[in-house]
């Protein structure tokens, strides 16, 4: 009988490491918008709001009280840790982009793109 209950703690020890080794199948989550840089690079102030939506897409985020301002989110988490976590936040006056802010890469404008878009102006 003693043989018989050293096999069943053995057994379960066995068991107990066992289940702790197993891994737990986590899939990767993907929420928000699709941030690129490439899509960062084209936005140019002066753009209407169509153009920008063309190139960002739906803003996750229109504010009722804000509507001069969009907000994007991507996030991209595998397994448990977070891969890509993007914020981007575009302003308009009127109609035009004035402004891009967030944790992305503003391509600066070029002073001759400026010039070109407002003649006569120094």
């Amino acid at each position: 009988m003693t043989k018989c209950l050293t096999c069943a703690v053995a057994l379960s020890i066995f068991a107990a490491f066992a289940i702790g080794c197993v891994r737990v199948y986590v899939p990767d989550v993907q929420q928000g918008n699709v941030i690129t840089q490439e899509m960062v690079d084209q936005l140019k102030t002066g753009m209407n709001r169509r153009q920008v939506q063309f190139i960002l897409g739906t803003p996750l985020i229109v504010d009722p009280f804000h509507q001069d301002r969009w907000d994007y989110y991507y996030s991209l988490k595998r397994g448990k840790k977070y891969r890509a976590k993007r914020r981007l936040s575009v302003f308009f006056k009127g109609d035009a982009l004035t402004e891009i802010r967030g944790n992305v890469r503003v391509k600066p404008q070029d002073a001759s793109e400026t010039d070109s878009k407002h003649p006569g102006s120094s």
